[in-house]
């Protein structure tokens, strides 16, 4: 059983190591590369296409390939473009901007819908070998965090100069966080673990026997809606998705560009916002040891509020700090509410749509919660972030995104504040959804 554990574990590992490549640094590439005012597009492709594509991929699994196999053969073709995005980045300092979006488009296409087979993959082995998902599987998912860290330090540290390949956290134009290098790291991952997927225990295909098309599609958790309880649980988890994106797409360029300032050029969190930003994860990774105690002591409202005013936190923080002492502590302490801003909304959210729905619609009930956080949240949220901070900040020659970020993160953070005071306002809890 330990070393089917182990199997697990490396899977989680490299899931999301392949992710933590690029997810929060790729700005600062973008912006040295003349897409730095498409960046909110980059993130906003990540959830238009969560949209549909994990929807498309699990009735595969469900119906004609293994998840596991289904799990390799997306990351060999997410994989393959992002090997592409580096050559495009290779072969010019600014590649060809429809190409580079478009290959970057198939790329997360494909990627996405990787986050639910993995988890399937993982909960169909577990349960065939006679364990319990809900002890075994949060120990092994875990894992999957050390290896987005794993690669945020990485792709922070490693540098290719004149002097060859070298590990720094000193200043380095060459480091792989500014540069098309991150694309080949989580390339050649996903390649790795499209080999390794096929090394997985088999996934026995059950095909589900009598079910309409709406309810192949997950349709009929729409009905839901009914329930105004749930109905406004959705409308403010949408809200609330609106923040999940900004901060991944924009904390690395905001503290990158404190390096165009004489007085913070030379600080360790200008020169490795991508190591900084890593502490937002490990922060997740143990909050989320919090959330079973914080639901079952205070019930879904408060917590959910919890998640809402620590992004209020987030973003507050960071209008507040800059990398030089004592400044750099409000960006380590955005970094911590992180954790909690995140997992209390995505876990406990999770928790309870499963707690709170029928079995018969439980599960297309789950991909409705993403599809109103990660899918149509993120998305507009994305986009909208990036016109705030397209108005407010613009790129300079050296690359840096610079101009009055204080401003877009207060905006932000008044947003969230403004979202967390209506739903203390208009959702009731009740004691059972504790």
């Amino acid at each position: 059983m330990k070393h089917l554990k182990l199997r697990l574990i490396v899977m989680n590992f490299l899931e999301f190591a392949v992710w933590g490549a690029y997810l929060t640094c790729m700005g600062n590439y973008l912006g040295k590369a003349g897409m730095g005012a498409e960046i909110a597009w980059f993130y906003a492709i990540q959830g238009i296409v969560s949209i549909f594509m994990p929807t498309i991929m699990g009735i595969i699994a469900d119906r004609l390939i293994q998840p596991q196999r289904l799990l390799g053969i997306c990351h060999a073709v997410a994989g393959m473009a992002m090997i592409g995005l580096f050559y495009l980045g290779m072969g010019s300092e600014m590649p060809d901007k429809t190409l580079f979006i478009t290959i970057y488009t198939i790329s997360v296409a494909f990627y996405m819908p990787t986050l639910a087979l993995s988890n399937t993959a993982a909960f169909t082995i577990l349960k065939s070998n006679g364990l319990d998902t809900v002890k075994d599987f949060p120990p092994i998912r875990v894992f999957g965090t050390v290896g987005f860290i794993a690669t945020m330090w990485f792709v922070n540290c490693a540098t290719v100069g004149d002097s060859g390949f070298t590990f720094t956290l000193a200043e380095s134009a060459g480091k792989f966080q500014y540069t098309y290098m991150q694309f080949l790291v989580s390339g050649v991952l996903s390649l790795v673990l499209f080999a390794y997927c096929f090394t997985l225990p088999h996934c026995k295909l059950v095909k589900s026997e009598g079910k309409s098309l709406g309810e192949t599609l997950g349709l009929n958790a729409f009905r839901l809606f009914k329930d105004r309880r749930m109905a406004l649980f959705f409308l403010f988890s949408a809200l609330l998705g609106m923040s999940l994106q900004v901060t991944n797409g924009y904390a690395t360029p905001f503290i990158t560009s404190f390096k165009g300032m004489a007085e913070y050029a030379d600080s360790f969190a200008a020169n490795n916002a991508t190591m900084l930003v890593s502490l937002s994860q490990i922060a997740e990774a143990l909050c989320i040891l919090l959330i079973p105690f914080f639901l079952k002591r205070f019930g879904i409202k408060v917590v959910m509020l919890i998640a809402m005013f620590a992004w209020v936190g987030r973003f507050g923080f960071f209008g507040l700090g800059d990398p030089a002492f004592p400044g750099v502590t409000l960006f380590i302490l955005s970094c911590i509410v992180y954790g909690v801003a995140f997992d209390f909304f995505n876990v406990s959210g999770g928790l309870f749509v499963d707690k709170e729905c029928d079995p018969q619609v439980r599960a297309s009930a789950q991909g409705l919660f993403m599809l109103m956080t990660n899918g149509l949240g993120a998305t507009v949220g994305t986009l909208l972030a990036g016109e705030i901070i397209n108005h407010y900040c613009t790129w300079n020659e050296a690359g840096y995104l610079v101009g009055d970020w204080q401003s877009a993160w207060f905006i932000f953070a008044g947003y969230a504040l403004v979202v967390a005071v209506m739903f203390a306002i208009v959702f009731k809890d009740k004691k059972a959804a504790a």
